[in-house]
């Protein structure tokens, strides 16, 4: 790397985001990290119909002033990429050995760069580094919060197949330049596929590691817009199964499902046919279906299938499945689990 090219790349792609733009760009212009590292800002506006264009061009002038360069990639179709397609173009034009992942409606704290990339120096290309992170308004999606932020280093690549999505969250990624060619760049879809998450698969897939500061250093804003609400649940279920099946239920030789209601029933009809023949009972806390069994119908094929045992927690044997959501009923699940003793990732998987 040359004096001239820059330590780390902001990619930030944007489709109709001038209203969000101040308070984005504000928090990189408190960054600590501009006093040590050289930093650029790669952007991808995608098609935006409001006056991000001309935002944008008023806050590269701003940059400029203060040495920090703004590249912009413009996508002049009528027709947005997409955000896969926003955050490859943004990279193509990067020069950065660091990238660090933004939304545009998102807050950037002072320390961010600095403290991840100072994380990275010590692990190479190997890791995707996040961050804690604090909702805007505070009260919203408390339970996803807390759940993201309270995760141990070891659950951070164990409870990676829950309905959250990556366990460190899309804005707050960092990483060497190297990750994201390994991977090779961000499914491009228009609309309606977790980008975030098929990276994050592949990732984990290709034997990369997931870290995180334990500092809060993003402002993560929720709002009706959010390209989240976008992504069919479906889709990220079948993802989520995919993976499960592969990963886990290929070295099991038989496993109980966790959750005899909805979710365990819904999870047991998406398994192939051979893992459904590992499905030894379903357990569950309910006395009215504890000692009943659950006999599945196939309504394509017209027929039943084997009937499973419906087992109290406590009779059943592990590994187990859990499709219990968590921090659902006031601790009572979470002790349950606990009374077991079991090791998470080897007697049980979540699944929520």
């Amino acid at each position: 790397m040359n004096d001239n090219t820059p330590s780390v790349s902001i990619i930030i792609p944007i489709h109709n985001g001038e209203n969000w733009m101040k308070r984005c760009f504000e928090g990189i212009l408190e960054q600590t990290a501009l006093n040590q590292l050289t930093i650029e800002i790669c952007i991808c506006n995608d098609s935006s119909t409001d006056g991000t264009l001309h935002k944008l061009s008023e806050w590269k002038d701003i940059f400029k002033s203060m040495g920090i360069p703004l590249k912009i990639f413009n996508n002049v179709s009528t027709t947005p990429g997409g955000v896969g397609f926003s955050k490859n173009k943004a990279i193509s034009i990067s020069r950065g050995q660091y990238l660090c992942f933004q939304d545009i409606d998102d807050v950037m704290l002072p320390g961010r760069i600095l403290m991840q990339y100072e994380m990275a120096l010590k692990h190479g290309s190997s890791a995707i580094i996040g961050c804690k992170f604090k909702r805007d308004p505070e009260n919203s999606t408390s339970r996803y919060t807390k759940w993201a932020n309270s995760l141990s280093p070891k659950q951070l690549e164990l409870q990676v197949f829950t309905s959250h999505g990556p366990t460190v969250i899309m804005p707050t990624w960092f990483c060497e330049r190297e990750v994201y060619n390994r991977v090779g760049g961000f499914f491009e879809s228009k609309k309606g596929t977790p980008e975030d998450l098929v990276f994050f698969y592949k990732h984990l897939d290709l034997g990369g590691k997931i870290l995180r500061v334990d500092e809060v250093l993003l402002i993560y804003t929720y709002h009706p817009n959010q390209t989240s609400f976008s992504i069919h649940e479906d889709t990220i279920w079948n993802l989520r199964v995919e993976r499960l099946e592969r990963v886990i239920l290929s070295s099991w030789t038989k496993f109980t499902i966790w959750n005899a209601g909805k979710q365990g029933r819904k999870l047991y009809h998406s398994l192939s046919e051979e893992n459904k023949s590992k499905v030894i009972a379903l357990c569950d806390v309910d006395r009215n279906k504890i000692g009943q069994k659950y006999v599945p119908y196939d309504p394509l094929e017209r027929k039943s299938g084997k009937e499973i045992d419906i087992l109290h927690f406590k009779d059943a044997n592990p590994p187990f499945v859990i499709c219990m959501k968590l921090d659902l009923t006031e601790g009572v699940f979470e002790n349950n689990l606990r009374e077991l003793n079991l090791k998470e990732g080897i007697d049980y998987v979540m699944f929520s």
